[in-house]
């Protein structure tokens, strides 16, 4: 399906193009070229059209129940909508005269079955039509989201299980904090993916509440069954309010906050990748599939899809911030701003669905490099450990870790690690420090003694592995 296709010839605009204008009846001339050009979404819209053709093809049913088309006038649109479906599906181009994609396919479907098509828009609006094709548009784009972003997820869970007995540094402020097993680091990077599946999820049932019916603003005034049209559509509900219904966006809003906050997570994802991946800190090493060269440096390996991914962080926030402000200051009901909300919509889902497979690829031919991770631990790193030990012998807290920071302050006086300092000098920070302090100093017992629920305890990581291994098999609600 093409999303931008390019205007016909102009010279298909006259005649019965023109004729099928949905509106103008109450105009003694026709728009300026200006207002036609600003006022034309379909190269923005058209990707709407299997959405519109599903949902008149429900309205005719619903006309038919209603008593305004007869069963085989029913019928005969709906069938002239499936010829119209595959004229689409054959590469069918709009012309001049179309303004939108719904003028398009009122158009066509005049071509195929002739004037009983003009019955079709009865009782209905462009405005609950186009929010109806909307609603449905994002429902259908969810499947695939979920696909990719699932596969992400599996791809994180594979490095994670095989990175379990890996010690790397974690980081607060971009300083060395505390030891870690890398499993625990790379799976600090599928929970957030998680939430965002689950707020994608959420905008779907969002998106799930049929305006159709609503009309222009005040409702339709045929007594169409709207809850036949509902189950036939597979919305979950019934709109409350027509003059709500025609101009709600929050679905919208919604959708665009989920993959915001998606993208903001694969962004800091991004960052750890080429923060890792860089000369400095060497935790591993990007493939040849996902990395470009330098058109002048022959050395270079660039991540260019982890900055992709970072970029796209900006962008897809940009978007949610233009359609809250574009809401923010509209009365109720419907206004022509809200025919921008499909350009930042489509966009953002477009991107989302780029960069998330390129992402899931570029990780999956990862190398970690586990002993430049594990040298890069070092004693000091324990010195939470330190008044750990403290605090076992019945220290405060308080006490151990300024008698600690004397120790840390001492080691860097020394230009030593802090297993390097002679033992009388622990002694002297505290005379609870015994022979057995150093053994405090080790990386591996460090994170052993942090077993705790979600901690980087071997046991804690084995669980949050076997709680990731649920989340990718268990199956979502139809």
């Amino acid at each position: 399906m093409k999303s931008s296709p390019p205007p016909g010839d102009a010279s298909r605009g006259d005649g019965a193009g023109q004729r099928h204008k949905l509106w103008g009846g109450r105009f003694k001339a026709g728009p300026a070229a200006a207002l036609t050009a600003v006022n034309r979404s379909i190269e923005v819209d058209f990707r709407l059209w299997p959405y519109d053709i599903w949902g008149s093809q429900g309205w005719a049913e619903a006309l038919a129940s209603a008593g305004v088309l007869t069963a085989e006038e029913s019928s005969t649109i709906r069938i002239g909508l499936e010829g119209v479906a595959k004229r689409f599906e054959a590469g069918e181009l709009p012309i001049d005269s179309d303004e939108d994609v719904h003028t398009m396919i009122d158009r066509l479907l005049h071509e195929e079955i002739g004037d009983v098509a003009s019955k079709l828009h009865t009782g209905r609006s462009r405005n609950d039509q186009v929010a109806t094709a909307t609603r449905l548009w994002i429902i259908g784009s969810i499947d695939s989201i979920e696909t990719e972003l699932r596969a992400l997820q599996a791809v994180m869970l594979r490095h994670a299980e095989s990175l379990t007995d890996a010690v790397m540094p974690a980081y607060t402020h971009l300083q060395r904090a505390q030891p870690v097993s890398a499993a625990h680091w790379m799976l600090s990077h599928f929970w957030p993916l998680q939430r965002d599946y689950d707020r994608i999820m959420f905008a779907s049932i969002a998106a799930s509440s049929l305006p159709l019916g609503s009309g222009a603003i005040a409702g339709s005034a045929y007594r169409v069954p709207r809850e036949e049209l509902r189950e036939r559509l597979g919305f979950l509900r019934l709109s409350d309010n027509s003059i709500d219904a025609v101009g709600d966006r929050d679905f919208i809003a919604d959708m665009l906050y989920a993959i915001s906050m998606l993208g903001m997570h694969l962004s800091r994802l991004a960052e750890d990748m080429i923060l890792f991946g860089s000369s400095e800190f060497g935790f591993l090493r990007f493939g040849d599939a996902f990395t470009t060269g330098s058109s002048m440096m022959p050395q270079k390996r660039n991540p260019d899809v982890m900055e992709i991914a970072r970029g796209f962080g900006a962008r897809s926030l940009g978007a949610l911030t233009t359609l809250l402000a574009t809401l923010k200051g509209l009365p109720s009901g419907y206004n022509k701003d809200l025919q921008d909300d499909k350009r930042i919509l489509f966009d953002a889902v477009d991107g989302v669905l780029l960069v998330l497979p390129a992402v899931a690829g570029a990780l999956a031919e990862c190398a970690f490099q586990v002993d430049v991770m594990e040298r890069a631990v070092s004693s000091g790193m324990m010195a939470t450990d330190l008044a750990d030990y403290l605090v076992g012998k019945g220290v405060s807290f308080r006490d151990a870790h300024g008698a600690v920071g004397s120790l840390v302050r001492a080691a860097e006086e020394a230009e030593c690690e802090l297993d390097e300092l002679p033992p009388e000098r622990f002694k002297g920070a505290h005379a609870m420090f015994g022979a057995d302090a150093r053994e405090w100093l080790d990386a591996r017992a460090s994170i052993a003694r942090r077993d705790v629920a979600g901690g980087t305890g071997p046991n804690a990581v084995r669980k949050q592995i076997e709680a990731a291994r649920a989340v990718l098999e268990e199956k979502p609600e139809p």
